[in-house]
């Protein structure tokens, strides 16, 4: 009998992200020797990106429609829903008073003494910016395939949720529709495959643009206030993050954002969070979290769990303040702080949004100090890089607690692939067998529960 091992199928991916940093380097190049040709090449990062949002409804409905309709009890889907809202609730209430004690100790506008002349960019913000209750009513979609049509990623979780519990209902007469949905995933899957081998050149494109526009002279006077966001940002990953998830889930922080590497590079890039949400949604169901839980957890993550923009939303304010010599008070400060709790939910993961939530806040306060937002809109881009791997590190982190807290992951399976044994497969992003898997793992999971 024969003892040969098969020999594993060679992984060409790491090709793609080799040349990713090999574009990301030329566009900075670029963007220095030829600003003008720089700034002329951003619809190549945006069509990049354009591409990426393309497959995220299709991916969100899929993912979500399958992992609730084949769980039995739909009060299961409630409490991981419930559970997950109630600790992305108070991880962004402490990223933002992390942001305001670091903010107050920076002091990073102190001095700038800005001119009046950035008003105006300050106030166009003002009109992106969205109230609350426009939020909450934008969740419902206005046709049942509006959502998918229209992008919206919380109005695509809804229709999602509905559909699965409606599987529910039908029980083995839904069985067809569901198997139906698994051929979808797969199809989407495939072409997003296929996207990915875009991404050197929609990051050369969106490097070389933002530098092109801004240059290295914007960003010095800037200096304190970036590289306080980007120490902050590590240290809420690797200290509180990290002593979160080592402490409930005896996971290793490194291991697991080792395991995202191809996913913090493609955000790095391409300054969007929401690039990498389709790989995440993939590779955490690979990691042994189940489908439920995963389908939930992260798309409503990516509205609700924004810690780096929760972060960047309490010390650029502070720095507004002080930049025009109107300085918040501490009683302002807090009176902001509740206000940004909010607002945060309303700001997806998606270039630009943490700007218009930052405006928002402003004018619902201190009127007067949105003019400041217009010298933020410089280094934004750049800022917004922070604000996405943070948040997508505190996303990935929140599945893997969520998971182990509802009994919903396969140990066995985590340790294995964060220790490399279980390598994910770049080629398909989604396991042959995973649906059945996914499935069985949940009514083994709702056995135990009734048990």
């Amino acid at each position: 009998m024969s003892t040969e091992v098969p020999a594993a199928k060679r992984d060409r991916t790491h090709y793609l992200y080799i040349a990713v940093i090999a574009a990301v380097a030329l566009g900075i190049a670029v963007g220095i020797l030829f600003p003008q040709l720089g700034k002329e090449l951003k619809p190549l990062g945006t069509g990049f990106v354009n591409l990426i949002k393309m497959m995220i409804s299709p991916i969100i409905f899929c993912t979500i429609a399958l992992g609730v309709g084949s769980v039995a009890k739909a009060a299961k889907v409630g409490r991981v829903g419930g559970l997950a809202i109630g600790y992305f609730l108070i991880m962004s209430t402490v990223a933002l008073v992390i942001g305001l004690v670091v903010g107050n100790i920076l002091q990073p506008g102190t001095g700038l003494h800005l001119t009046p002349e950035i008003a105006e960019k300050g106030q166009d913000q003002i009109a992106k910016s969205e109230g609350t209750v426009d939020f909450l009513l934008g969740i419902i979609p206005k046709t049942l395939v509006s959502a998918f049509t229209e992008g919206e990623v919380l109005q695509t979780l809804l229709v999602a949720l509905l559909a699965g519990f409606a599987l529910q209902k039908l029980g083995t007469k839904g069985e067809p529709i569901r198997r139906g949905i698994e051929h979808i995933q797969r199809l989407v899957f495939r072409i997003l495959a296929m996207i990915m081998w875009a991404a050197p050149v929609g990051a050369f494109g969106a490097i070389a643009a933002v530098v092109g526009e801004t240059g290295w002279k914007a960003l010095q006077s800037l200096a304190v206030i970036m590289l306080g966001f980007y120490i902050t940002c590590a240290l809420f990953v690797f200290v509180v993050l990290g002593l979160i998830i080592g402490l409930f889930a005896r996971v290793n922080i490194f291991k697991l954002l080792r395991y995202l590497g191809r996913e913090f590079l493609l955000i790095l890039s391409t300054s969007s969070s929401e690039s990498a949400l389709p790989r995440l949604i993939a590779k955490m169901e690979h990691a042994g979290v189940s489908k439920p839980v995963v389908g939930i957890t992260v798309p409503t993550g990516y509205s609700f769990n924004l810690d780096g923009t929760a972060i960047y939303l309490t010390m650029a304010s502070i720095f507004i303040a002080d930049a025009l010599d109107k300085p918040l008070t501490i009683g302002e400060q807090i009176s902001l702080l509740v206000f940004m709790i909010i607002a945060s939910k309303g700001a997806a993961g998606v270039t630009g949004a943490g700007l218009a939530t930052l405006a928002g806040g402003l004018s619902s306060h201190r009127p007067e100090l949105v003019d400041g937002v217009g010298f933020i809109v410089g280094i934004d881009r750049f800022m917004s890089e922070a604000r996405a791997l943070t948040n997508f590190a505190g996303n990935a982190v929140a599945t893997v607690l969520i998971g182990t807290w509802t009994n919903e992951i396969d140990r066995e399976q985590l340790d294995r692939t964060l220790n490399g044994r279980s390598p994910f497969d770049e080629a398909t992003l989604l396991d042959e067998n995973a649906s059945d898997a996914s499935a069985e793992s949940g009514k083994d999971a709702t056995q135990r529960t009734l048990e």
